[in-house]
C-alpha cells in the first residue's frame, strides 16, 4: 500500500446481492395493544435512578406506527443499496434501506470484519414493530426494544464538511416520540476509528421520554471475550428479576466469555461517570470491535442468546445459513430499562467511535479481570482517547446543519407531512437545513393525511396519525365514515375508550367496516365485555375473511377467552384455507387442544409448524407439545426457550 492511498478517504454507493426474506406488505390494523416490550419490574437494591428510570416513559401502544409482519422464512437473492466509507486502515458498509444498519467494519489490517455480518438476512419477531434481523450495527431510539425505523428506509445523503471530508447522513423523523434523529458517520484519512455522530432532536414544546441504544453484534466463539471497565454489573435472565453481579463469577462462571452462558443474559455494566465509557470484544488473537464514545452514552451492555438449546435454536432461526453472534451495546441510559427525560425544545448529541483495540491476548484473558481492564483500556486510550473523541464531537456539531449535498436514500414521507401541518398550525418545528424532510419524499401511504392538511377532504387513509389537530381537521368531515373512524383510533390510542367506541359505532351508521368492529370489540374487551368483543371479532373477520391478520387477532382474542369452541368456528366462518401453517396453524392446532382434540391437535405440531413471526421470549409451541404429547420429548425445532 502507498503512502497516497493510505491516507485517501473515500466513500462509493454500490449494490449488493444477499439472500433476504421478503418483508411482505404492512399490517393493515392499527397497534392500539400494549407494546411488546412492557415496563419491567425492578425491585431490590438498585441505584434510584435505575428505579425511577424504569418506572417512567413506557409508551400505552405504538399507535401510529403499524406492524412488520408480513415477512416469511423463504429468502431468494435481492440486491441491496450499500455506501462504502472506506480508508486506508478501515472499511465501512452501511445499508441506508434497511435503518442505516452498519452491516460490516472491517480493519484492513488484519483482514477481519470486526462485526457479526450473517451470509444472508432473515426476518423475525424481535423488534417494536415485530420485523428485526441479526448482524452489524444498529441504532434504536424510542422506546425499549428494537426501534421503530431498524427495517425501514432511511434519509440518506452525502454532504463535504469544512475539513474536506465526506460525511453519511441518515436521518428521519421518529413517529412515537414525534423527534428527529440524525447520524452522521465519517472516516478521516489515517483514522483506525470510524466516527459516528448521533443528535436527536425534540421539537416539541414539552418534554419527551427518550432511549438510545446502539446495538452491535459481534462473533461469539470459545477465543472470544467482552470487557468494560467495571467491576460489576447489573444483570437479567429473563425471568424478571434484575442483580448486580461479579460478571467474571456469576454462578461460578466467568460470562464475560460469551460461550460461558448457560442462558440468554444482559450484563449492563456499572461504568463510573468519571470514566470514558467503552466496551470491545477480543478474539483469540487480540482483535475486536471497540465501541467508545462521549460521554453522554453512558451505559454499556453484554448481551448473549446463551448456550442452552433455546439460545442455540434462536441463533439458528435468525441465521439459517449458521453463525453465532454476543451483543454489545452502548446507551444513553445505564439500563435498558430506563427513559431519561428530554425536555421540550432539547437538542441531544454525541459522537461514538468504532475500531480494533488490538489487545495483548495474554492479558485481556487472563483470570485477572483488573489486569485486563487496565490493559484494555490503554488500548483503548491508544485507539482513541477522550480528548480526540471530543473534538470530534465538537467538529461535527459545527457541521450538523449543513445542507446534504447528494441524496443517496429517502425515508418516509411523514417527516415531510409533520413540517407542513407544524409550519401551518405555528407549532415547534427544527430548522430543516441539515435534515431537509421534503414534499418529493411524500407517497401514497402519506398523501391522505396531505390532502387534508390542504383542505381538499378526506376520503379514508391506510395509515394513521396522531395529535388533537388532526382531530380538529377530521372533524370538519362530521358525517363522512373514514374520519369518524380515524377520530375513533386517536381516541382510542389515548386510552379514551368510551369516546372511541362511541365513534367506532358512528362510522358503523354510515359504512360497515372490519375496522370499526375489530376497534369495537378491542374497547369492550379491556373493559370486561368480553362476549360482546368476541361477537365483534366474528363480524369483523366474516367482513374480511381473507386478512391473516384480523383473523389471527381474533383467534388470539377467542383462546385467550378461553373460548376454543369459538376459535373453530370463527375459523370454520372464515373458510381460512386449512394450510396448516404458520401462526393460523398454531392457533387452529390450540383451539383443538382446547376442546380436547388432542390427537388433531399433536396431528398438526407433529407435521411440522413454523410461525414466522414468532415472538422473542414466548415459546407457546412447546408449551402446547407439553400439553398434547406428554410423554414425548419436545424436537428441537420447538424449543425457544429463553429462561
Amino acid at each position: 500500500m502507498n503512502e497516497n492511498s493510505r491516507t485517501m478517504t473515500t466513500v462509493s454507493i454500490g449494490q449488493r446481492t444477499i439472500m433476504m426474506s421478503d418483508q411482505g406488505p404492512l399490517n393493515p390494523l392499527p397497534m392500539l395493544g400494549a407494546p411488546p416490550e412492557s415496563p419491567y419490574k425492578i425491585t431490590g437494591e438498585l441505584p434510584r435512578e435505575i428505579l425511577e428510570g424504569s418506572a417512567y416513559g413506557y409508551p400505552r401502544n405504538l399507535y401510529p406506527y403499524q406492524l412488520q409482519d408480513g415477512y416469511g422464512r423463504t429468502r431468494s437473492a435481492r440486491s441491496l443499496q450499500t455506501v462504502v466509507l472506506e480508508n486506508g486502515r478501515l472499511r465501512a458498509v452501511f445499508l441506508p434501506g434497511l435503518g442505516g444498519r452498519l452491516w460490516e467494519l472491517t480493519d484492513k489490517g488484519t483482514g477481519k470484519n470486526l462485526l457479526y455480518t450473517p451470509t444472508s438476512i432473515q426476518f423475525a419477531n424481535l423488534a417494536l414493530r415485530n420485523a428485526w434481523f441479526a448482524g452489524g450495527i444498529e441504532w434504536n431510539i424510542g422506546t425499549r426494544g428494537h426501534s421503530p425505523t431498524t427495517c425501514s428506509p432511511l434519509h440518506a445523503s452525502i454532504l463535504t464538511n469544512a475539513q474536506g471530508q465526506d460525511v453519511l447522513r441518515m436521518w428521519e423523523f421518529e413517529r412515537l416520540r414525534e423527534v428527529v434523529f440524525q447520524i452522521d458517520a465519517w472516516l478521516p484519512p489515517d483514522s483506525p476509528v470510524l466516527y459516528v455522530a448521533i443528535r436527536v432532536r425534540n421539537p416539541n414544546d414539552t418534554e419527551v421520554p427518550m432511549y438510545w441504544w446502539t446495538n452491535a453484534a459481534v462473533p461469539e466463539n470459545p477465543a472470544s471475550r467482552v470487557i468494560a471497565p467495571a467491576g460489576s454489573a447489573f444483570a437479567t435472565s429473563y425471568t424478571g428479576d434484575v442483580s448486580r453481579v461479579d460478571p467474571t463469577n456469576d454462578g461460578g462462571a466467568d460470562c464475560t466469555w460469551p460461550v460461558n452462558n448457560a442462558r440468554a443474559r444482559d450484563f449492563f455494566f456499572d461504568i463510573s461517570t468519571e470514566k470514558q465509557p467503552w466496551i470491545l470484544q477480543a478474539d483469540g488473537d487480540g482483535d475486536g470491535l471497540a465501541m467508545l464514545s462521549s460521554q453522554a452514552l453512558r451505559g454499556r451492555k453484554l448481551f448473549v442468546w446463551g448456550q442452552g438449546r433455546g439460545g442455540r435454536r434462536w441463533q439458528e432461526w435468525l441465521s439459517p445459513e449458521g453463525g453465532a453472534y454476543a451483543e454489545i451495546q452502548a446507551g444513553l441510559a445505564q439500563t435498558q430499562f430506563q427513559h431519561l427525560v428530554m425536555p421540550g425544545g432539547a437538542e441531544w448529541t454525541w459522537v461514538e467511535a468504532y475500531g480494533n483495540a488490538r489487545v495483548d491476548p495474554r492479558i485481556a484473558h487472563a483470570a485477572d479481570w483488573s489486569a485486563a481492564v487496565d490493559h484494555c483500556g490503554r488500548r483503548v486510550q491508544a485507539l482513541q482517547d477522550g480528548g480526540s473523541v471530543e473534538a470530534a464531537h465538537q467538529a461535527a456539531s459545527g457541521w450538523a446543519d449543513h445542507e446534504p449535498q447528494r441524496r443517496v436514500g429517502t425515508g418516509s414521507g411523514w417527516g415531510a407531512v409533520e413540517s407542513i401541518r407544524r409550519r401551518r398550525g405555528r407549532i415547534p418545528w427544527p430548522e430543516q437545513s441539515g435534515t431537509p424532510f421534503e414534499t418529493e419524499t411524500i407517497s401514497e401511504d402519506e398523501r391522505p393525511w396531505l390532502d387534508l392538511l390542504e383542505g381538499k377532504g378526506f376520503g379514508g387513509a391506510d395509515t394513521f396519525v396522531n395529535g388533537t389537530d388532526w382531530e380538529v381537521l377530521l372533524e370538519q368531515c362530521p358525517h363522512d365514515a373514514p374520519a369518524l373512524l380515524h377520530r375513533a383510533f386517536i381516541k382510542h390510542a389515548r386510552g379514551e375508550l368510551d369516546d372511541a367506541r362511541v365513534l367506532y359505532l358512528a362510522s358503523l351508521e354510515l359504512a360497515e367496516t372490519a375496522q370499526a368492529h375489530r376497534g369495537v370489540a378491542l374497547a369492550d374487551l379491556s373493559q370486561g365485555r368480553t362476549g360482546e368483543g368476541l361477537a365483534q371479532y366474528a363480524t369483523a373477520c366474516s367482513l374480511e375473511p381473507e386478512s391473516s391478520a384480523l383473523l389471527a387477532e381474533g383467534l388470539t382474542a377467542f383462546l385467550g377467552a378461553d373460548d376454543a369452541q369459538g376459535a373453530l368456528g370463527l375459523l370454520r366462518q372464515t373458510g381460512h384455507p386449512a394450510t396448516r401453517q404458520g401462526r393460523i396453524g398454531f392457533l387452529e392446532a390450540a383451539a383443538l387442544a382446547g376442546v380436547g382434540k388432542t390427537e388433531e391437535a399433536a396431528a398438526l405440531l407433529k407435521a411440522g409448524l413454523e410461525v414466522a413471526d414468532l415472538r422473542e421470549g414466548e415459546n407457546p409451541i412447546l408449551d402446547l407439545w407439553q400439553q398434547v404429547c406428554p410423554n414425548e420429548e419436545v424436537p428441537a425445532r420447538y424449543q425457544f426457550s429463553m429462561a
